[in-house]
């Protein structure tokens, strides 16, 4: 408790709304929703705003300048590579600067680990020749024991992506503070992690956060920042 009323003093509303992915990938979502997630990311200052990649050029006309994500290979990552690769290509040419990419996980259960490495390299490099700044690999952790989120994680790092992410949020479980953990204890330094999957209060994505997440991906945003907001006008007394 004393380290969460720490972060709570000392991390600011705009610092704690860089840590947060908007994200809007509900399969009816209609475009009064995508300006409702577009509105909350000007307003709160969110990292992105993560979409699928037939709503971005809605959000992009309804704020062209907004930063955006979108997903690859979403949400059950077992599309071929040349399916992946050619939505990141999409990705590339609609100037999304993130996306998040779903691992392989038939490949993993089945031990086949370099065809994993192989399908993430090629995204990966194709989102880096292309302009797309960060790429983070959802190695879906509730599918996962923790040794093989040991390898997952590994794998990422291999391929040359930014983040591990934890889950898609569609396959059932979500992010856990024992998963963050374990990712953290495993990539150390040389990934960063996203924390994604039924986060929805704030106490929840601050939690993850000190076990080790850089980025919290939720659809619940708004409503984290509001209770964030409450906190600190308790606890510092600003607004």
């Amino acid at each position: 408790m004393d380290r969460l009323i720490e972060f709570i003093r000392e991390v600011d509303e705009k610092s704690f709304a860089e840590m947060i992915d908007h994200t809007l990938l509900k399969p009816d979502a209609n475009y009064s929703l995508v300006e409702k997630y577009v509105k909350d990311t000007i307003t709160y200052g969110f990292k992105t705003l993560v979409l699928p990649l037939s709503l971005i050029p809605i959000a992009k006309s309804i704020q062209p300048s907004i930063k955006l994500c979108s997903v690859i290979g979403f949400p059950l990552g077992n599309v071929s590579t040349r399916v992946k690769v050619y939505e990141t290509l999409v990705a590339a040419e609609e100037e999304v600067e993130e996306i998040d990419v779903v691992m392989n996980i038939s490949y993993l259960k089945s031990g086949d680990y370099d065809r994993v490495l192989r399908d993430l390299v090629e995204v990966v490099g194709t989102a880096k020749r292309n302009g797309i700044e960060i790429v983070k690999v959802i190695i879906e952790t509730a599918l996962l024991s923790d040794d093989e989120k040991k390898i997952a994680s590994e794998i990422v790092v291999k391929a040359g992506a930014d983040f591990v992410k934890t889950n898609t949020g569609f396959l059932g479980g979500g992010a856990t503070v024992h998963d963050v953990t374990l990712i953290k204890n495993t990539v150390g330094d040389r990934a960063k992690i996203k924390a994604s999957g039924g986060i929805r209060h704030a106490l929840d994505a601050i939690s993850l956060i000190l076990a080790g997440a850089s980025r919290i991906g939720t659809s619940s945003g708004d409503i984290i920042m509001k209770e964030y907001l409450e906190f600190r006008k308790t606890l510092v007394g600003k607004y």
